[in-house]
């Protein structure tokens, strides 16, 4: 494939050849560090953490996947925990497709989400059930019935709380895949999917073991309408609240409100859950109704706000680096315009799929990803909330860069 071959408008092609290699500032510029050094030896075990914690972390989930089907099967039986997950895959295909759309500017990395939605589906859930018992008990000796109390009180303190776990440890220890408010929702959005995943097979087996399909007055069908068409995206709504503190944390230099701001995002997505959980297990009818269209639906409309204000924000930012990339030659200065917007990305995509193939598409969507995430952390150095790995990863993403580049333009 030759550099005419990506131009979706001639006669100014994209992946052009720059005159010279381009250097790196100052950013990535390091001192060597001696062999044997204790900064050394830190990035040799760093390295193997990184390498061992995923594969335990993996093991254990899988651990956890067994135990709950396990209890499944033994509660009621393998016909309707099939039943149960056939009805749940309906919701939580819509609800994820729906995040990943969300997620288009710079997608988060396919095994950082299948992680997410694995640790809500089983990490979560089976930590959330194994606290929720002590709950139990506790609410029988505080207030003689346990199970309103852990509904109302105990369930959305402890899930939450599990739900959060993930985006925590994402924001701790792989602090470079935060880039603001929308990757918080997006990891939020996919744990909880996957939480509400479990949570819906479980429900939906009991209720198909205790009546069947049923109607609209009861069984599958009635429960199908309440949990997957007028609150899919319930467990997620409640978790984006954490994520969107996260976000915010990630956003900011200032210490206090890096650290308020996901308690606040908890206790918020806390007082959601809670209330939920009153409205449907306590509440009447009537009460359900006012909750969903007094406070659900605008909180919802919120959310959704958010993501618009937040995915033009991301465009403004990549936007806003283009120039001196392409003044440092990083980029072409004719891929200015087509990296700027969803739009102009989508096109050039279309441009390279009837010219050159599949492979070559995917070679410059590696390319304009490449481009964002390195757009991104240059905007987070400028508002100084890189971290201190901050020039070592502008490296890593320039190297990354050069590659993509060279390999759609072959």
């Amino acid at each position: 494939m030759n550099d005419a071959d990506l131009t979706p408008t001639p006669p100014t092609p994209p992946m052009e050849p720059t005159p010279e290699e381009p250097t790196r500032t100052e950013l990535t510029r390091t001192e060597p560090t001696p062999t044997g050094s204790t900064p050394a030896k830190k990035r040799i075990e760093q390295r193997r953490w990184t390498v061992l914690f995923p594969v335990v972390a993996l093991i254990a989930l899988a651990a956890a996947g067994l135990v709950l089907f396990a209890l499944g099967t033994s509660s009621i039986g393998i016909e309707p925990l099939l039943v149960g997950a056939a009805a749940a895959l309906i919701p939580v295909a819509f609800v994820v497709s729906a995040f990943l759309w969300i997620d288009r500017w710079e997608p988060e990395p396919a095994k950082m989400l299948l992680f997410a939605f694995v640790w809500g589906s089983c990490g979560a859930t089976i930590s959330s059930l194994a606290f929720n018992q002590t709950s139990r008990v506790l609410g029988d000796l505080l207030t003689n019935d346990g199970t309103t109390f852990t509904a109302v009180v105990g369930a959305p303190i402890v899930e939450e709380a599990t739900k959060a776990a993930f985006l925590i440890a994402v924001f701790v220890r792989r602090r470079h895949e935060f880039d603001g408010v929308v990757d918080g929702m997006v990891y939020a959005g996919i744990t909880a999917a996957g939480f509400a995943f479990t949570e819906n097979i479980w429900y939906f087996g009991r209720v198909f073991l205790q009546d069947g399909l049923g109607g609209m007055g009861s069984g599958v069908i009635a429960l199908f309408v309440l949990r997957g068409v007028l609150s899919p995206f319930a467990h997620p709504l409640f978790t984006a609240m954490t994520g969107i503190g996260v976000g915010i944390a990630a956003s900011t230099s200032h210490a206090t409100i890096r650290v308020l701001a996901p308690i606040g995002g908890y206790l918020t997505a806390v007082g959601l859950h809670s209330l939920w959980n009153f409205s449907t297990t306590v509440g009447t009818g009537s009460d359900f109704i006012n909750l969903y269209f007094l406070i659900m639906v605008p909180v919802f409309a919120g959310a959704v706000a958010i993501v618009v204000w937040q995915r033009r924000r991301e465009q403004r930012i990549v936007a806003g680096q283009l120039a001196a990339m392409a003044q440092n030659r990083w980029i072409a200065n004719s891929e200015v315009a087509l990296l700027a917007s969803l739009n102009g990305r989508r096109n050039w995509l279309r441009a390279v799929k009837r010219k050159s193939g599949d492979t070559a598409v995917r070679s410059v969507r590696n390319y304009q990803v490449a481009v964002t995430e390195l757009a991104f952390l240059r905007h987070r150095i400028e508002q100084g909330t890189a971290g201190q790995s901050a020039e070592h990863r502008h490296g890593v993403l320039l190297d990354t860069l050069h590659a993509a580049r060279a390999a759609a333009r072959r």
